[in-house]
Order: structure tokens, then sequence, then C-alpha cells
């Protein structure tokens, strides 16, 4: 056959042809999958703003399955899934991502974090531990510590919770000083629970040492040598708490008022207190210098509740102060003060500063939202 020229000139516009069709084909193809990968995104988009978490959920796997490798889609979808509770697929949802080999090493991190957010979720501490571990060194160190921190907390594992803070605190990320002293006291109450008493006591002198403003430490000091017989150190240690640590006041003046009457010296403490009092009424000190001057000063308990009126509109005060009054129908008084006793119950509960959680002792941190030296010394009558 022979070669003609013909055939070159009719084939050229046919391929010609033919290739535009086919680029149209697939730039059709194209954009078709790009309309509707982000349109089932935007619509779960939609839904989450709505709070339809339901909706949104079968949106994102919609455009998961549209579009596989997306892997913004995914934590979209693992957060969404451990927001709802349900851990066991967002756990999936995040190993998949993990098992990607073609996930950038910053994703890897960030799907590392969000795995171990969701063991965390779940409770299962153990994995959330070896998951947290494996974020040294990456840009989520610091999350990952933080949460180890609180994990450590949670299994009340004072030794490795010490050591975190240890890190964090090198790190510049805030002081743990206070964080730590109190590590120190969970662990000096370990240690006489198990009748080491004098690790305890070095424990609990660390502890002041390491954060002389915190009053948990002197206080528990000062039991431990109050047990031990030594009452007029206990004294001391619980006065260098008050100058330490003014805020605490509260709390240091009624074991004061024990050590002054168990070594039978009322005066020194009865005056500091009155003194402090001055400064700052408050209900405790108030009742910890009614019990110092029973017998030690002509003035009487309902003297100084009066006192305390004339400064504070208190229904505790008031409450006390009708315990001794006389009245005419006096066979009812049993009955109005059971009913002023009960109703003065909620005033003198401690309620922490951060989540609101009420308790009728004080907590050193708190057992709702698990804060440190997030409950005032105070009463809730006096916030």
């Amino acid at each position: 056959m022979e070669f003609s020229l013909s055939w070159i000139l009719l084939g050229l516009p046919l391929a010609f042809a033919l290739g535009w069709l086919a680029s149209r084909f697939d730039l059709r193809q194209i954009r078709l999958e790009n309309r509707q990968a982000p349109k089932a995104y935007f619509r779960g988009l939609n839904y989450l703003l709505n709070e339809q978490q339901d909706q949104a959920i079968d949106a994102f796997i919609e455009a998961v399955q549209k579009d596989p490798d997306t892997s913004e889609l995914h934590f979209a979808l693992g957060n969404l899934f451990r927001r709802r509770g349900e851990y066991e697929r967002a756990v999936r949802v995040h190993e998949h991502l993990m098992s990607r080999g073609d996930l950038s090493q910053a994703d890897r991190h960030r799907a590392q974090h969000a795995l171990a957010l969701d063991f965390l979720k779940a409770g299962l501490l153990d994995r959330a531990e070896d998951a947290l571990n494996k974020l040294e060194g990456t840009a989520f160190e610091t999350e990952a510590r933080l949460a180890l921190l609180a994990n450590y907390e949670r299994s009340r594992d004072w030794a490795l919770a010490a050591q975190v803070a240890h890190k964090l605190e090198s790190a510049k990320q805030g002081s743990f000083h206070q964080r730590l002293a109190h590590y120190l006291c969970e662990q000096a109450a370990d240690d006489l629970a198990q009748g080491r008493v004098d690790a305890a006591r070095m424990k609990l002198q660390e502890a002041v040492a390491k954060a002389p403003e915190t009053a948990r430490a002197r206080m528990a000091l000062a039991q431990l040598q109050a047990k031990a017989g030594d009452v007029a150190a206990a004294q001391h240690t619980l006065l260098e708490a008050m100058t330490h640590a003014p805020t605490a006041i509260p709390l240091l003046a009624g074991p004061l008022a024990d050590m002054a009457l168990r070594l039978g010296d009322v005066e020194p403490a009865l005056q500091r207190l009155q003194t402090l009092y001055e400064q700052n009424a408050s209900l405790d000190v108030l009742e910890a210098i009614v019990r110092l001057s029973a017998g030690h000063t002509t003035v009487t308990d309902r003297d100084w509740y009066a006192r305390h009126l004339a400064q504070e509109p208190s229904l505790v005060a008031a409450t006390r102060w009708i315990a001794g009054e006389k009245f005419e129908h006096e066979q009812f008084h049993p009955q109005v003060q059971r009913a002023l006793d009960h109703a003065i119950k909620p005033l003198l509960r401690y309620r922490c500063a951060a989540c609101g959680f009420e308790a009728t002792q004080h907590f050193w941190q708190c057992p709702g939202c698990q804060t440190w030296d997030s409950y005032p010394a105070r009463r809730v009558e006096e916030l």
C-alpha cells in the first residue's frame, strides 16, 4: 500500500477532535467530583452548626466515601464520634489515619494526639498514656504532657505526676511549685497510712520549702507534731503558716485554738486571733475566738456574735446569738433553733471558684473539676 498524504491530513483533525472530547470528559468528571465532595462536606458542616450531630456524621461519612484520601474529613469525623461518646468509632477513624502511608508527619502527630484523646475519654488510661508518650518531641508535646499530668493525678500516681510537672516547668510552661507541694502532701498522707512517719515528715518539710506560701503542708506538719506530743512546735508551725499564707487564716484558726487549749496558754493565741479578726472579719476566726474566750475573758459568746453582726449581716452569727437568747415563749425555742440550724447549713459550705461544686469540708483539689487550690478558705456566706 502506497503512503498517502491525504490520510495524514484526514487523521490529524480526527485525532485533535478525539483528544478535545476526552479532555472535556475528564474536566467534567473532575468538576462533578469537586462539586459533590464539598457539597457533602458543607452539608455536614451546616448540620454541625445546627447541633444536628447524627445528620452531620452521615454527611461526613458520605464525603469520606467519595474522597477517602481527605484527612481533614477523617479528623472531623473522628472528633464528632468522640464528642458523641462513640469512642470505639473515633479510635477506628484515627487508627485508620495512622495506618496511611501517604500521611504527612504533621498529620500523623495530629492523629496520634486525637487517638490519645479518644483513649482518655474512653477511660483507657494505660493506652492513653502510651499514646501520649509517643508525642514527646512533637508540636503536641505540651498538650500531651498536660494530659499526662491530669491522667497521673486521676490515677493518684503522684511520683509520675511530679516528673511530668518538672518537665513542664523546665520547658517554661508555667510554675508548678504549688502543685508539686500538693503531690508531696499526698505522698506524705500515703506514708502515714502505711506507718512511715519519718518519711511523711521529710516530705512535708520538703513541701514547705518548695512552696512556703501554701498552708497545706504546714497544717499537715502541725498535725504530725501534735500527734507526736510536741504541741508547742505544732502551734509555732501554725503561726508560721498564718504569716506565709494569710488567705488560709480561716482554716488555721481552729487548729491554732486547739493547740492553745492543749497547752493551757490561751492568751497569746487569743490576742493573735483578735488582731487578725479586726483586720479581716471571718466566721471561722470568730468561732475560734469564742472557744478561747470561754472562761478567760468577760466577753460572752453572744457578745462576740453581736459584734460580728454589727460588722457583717450574717445569718450564721444571728443563729448562734439566738441560741443563747431567752424568749417569752421559750417552749418554742428548740423548734425555732432547729429550723435556723438547718437553714444555715448551706451557708457553712465551701464552694469551688472554678466549677461551683459545694462541700461541707475544704478541699485542696476540687472533687468536681480536679482543679487545685480552687476552694477559698471562706464559707459560702462570706463570698
